[in-house]
């Protein structure tokens, strides 16, 4: 799927993958973050921390009507308080999107797939 806007200058068509891109790119820069993980864990219950260029994989883009929500899943580092990095995520993922898109997202849902010690 992808959204298409209508400009004077002419049409714009988004990808999903270019969203999920931006917005796993948003949640790297957020305190706390160890990597993005793929939705589905492997069979041993352990997230596999994914490369700048498969954030993709980590974030999925639903489109509801005129409404926007992403989920991402995410790992975090030992010692932070999940609840504040998870919303720190989603503030600056809908910031960014915002900014660099123009897209009103109407929620960013947070799995927290893992929890790493960062050494």
């Amino acid at each position: 799927m992808s959204i298409e806007l209508n400009t004077n200058d002419g049409q714009i068509t988004i990808t999903n993958e270019v969203i999920s891109t931006i917005a796993g790119g948003a949640a790297i820069e957020c305190y706390g973050i160890i990597g993005m993980a793929t939705k589905n864990q492997l069979r041993d219950g352990i997230a596999e921390i994914l490369r700048k260029e498969n954030f993709s994989k980590g974030v999925v883009v639903r489109q509801d009507e005129d409404r926007l929500h992403i989920d991402m899943y995410i790992i975090v580092s030992y010692g932070t308080k999940i609840s504040e990095v998870a919303h720190n995520v989603q503030s600056q993922v809908k910031y960014t999107l915002d900014k660099t898109l123009g897209l009103s997202i109407s929620s960013v849902n947070i799995f927290i797939q893992g929890v790493r010690v960062v050494q």
